[in-house]
């Protein structure tokens, strides 16, 4: 009962009541590449790579703290009562993906400000003291490092599963309700993640790995997408017409340019020459990743509620 009295004050649970615009799909989109961000954080903080000059886990943290609440700024817009927020967090329904969604983002940003504490940029130690100091007594204990960087990766793998998991929770969209979207959007959230911070990564070695495991996350996409597409075509008529608006309806130019060329094939190949050290690293591939990412939230939110029983 408390599920449906939000729904009734903010227009935002069931898409029938309310259409969703940019808005959403943005905050997808930030939501999976911060659950990227915090899960190689997380995996560097495990590895040790705190103790390195150049290791890019000591901006990652600020960074994901900024994008996300910039992702939670737009869904923040995209309420109709906006006053009635607060509502999500008077009780916790084990039933309700929005309640968990809700709740893993109450996590997440502790969980980042411990991060960040590990290590923080010259000019943010200059500025608040205080943080240094916490930080110098988080490195008297190893465990207590590693331990933060697991409590990454668990709720970074939560937050990119949710945001799938949101929609697929809606019966009434037939291209939203399959059980697989939680994985493609962590796998695409991952890949994101990978892809920008091989961009912005000064240490060589976090680079090479980075660029390597985009290209792994970028096959598993693939695979989740021709999964996903099959589960669709193989179900009702109602999932296969919806199946068919991106495969070869109204939605379909821009799912197979801009999400699987130049989002994920595209890139693929042009890293795997770059890995293999036949053509130089170059920010393009990442930049199409990233933008491939996006324009995947786009169609997946626009077709899904363009799709019916």
């Amino acid at each position: 009962m408390h599920e449906l009295t939000i729904t009734r004050h903010n227009h935002l649970i069931d898409p029938s009541l309310h259409i969703w615009g940019w808005e959403i799909p943005v905050y997808l989109f930030l939501g999976g590449l911060v659950a990227g961000m915090m899960i190689i954080s997380g995996y560097f903080l495990f590895r040790g790579r705190h103790k390195e000059v150049d290791s890019c886990s000591m901006t990652l943290p600020f960074l994901s703290l900024v994008l996300l609440s910039v992702g939670m700024f737009a869904l923040f817009l995209d309420l109709e009562y906006k006053v009635h927020v607060w509502r999500m967090y008077a009780t916790f329904q084990i039933k309700s993906p929005m309640s968990w969604g809700s709740w893993i983002l109450i996590f997440v940003y502790p969980a980042l400000f411990l991060n960040m504490l590990v290590r923080q940029p010259k000019w943010i130690r200059t500025r608040v003291p205080l943080f240094e100091k916490w930080s110098i007594s988080l490195h008297q204990h190893p465990v207590g490092i590693k331990t933060v960087g697991v409590f990454n990766m668990v709720l970074g793998a939560m937050l990119g599963i949710y945001t799938g998991v949101l929609l697929s929770s809606f019966g009434a969209r037939p291209l939203w309700n399959s059980s697989i979207l939680g994985f493609l959007f962590l796998v695409s959230g991952l890949s994101a993640a990978a892809a920008f911070i091989h961009m912005i990564a000064r240490d060589r070695w976090e680079r090479e790995l980075l660029a390597k495991a985009d290209n792994g996350f970028l096959t598993i996409e693939l695979f989740i997408i021709g999964m996903f597409l099959i589960g669709l075509a193989t179900s009702t008529s109602v999932h296969q017409e919806a199946a068919f608006m991106l495969v070869t309806g109204t939605f379909a130019p821009v799912f197979w340019v801009f999400v699987i060329g130049m989002g994920i094939v595209i890139p693929l190949f042009l890293q795997s020459l770059a890995v293999s050290h036949r053509i130089k690293h170059s920010a393009i591939p990442p930049l199409l990743v990233i933008a491939g990412g996006l324009v995947l939230r786009f169609v997946i939110v626009a077709a899904g509620q363009a799709s019916h029983w």
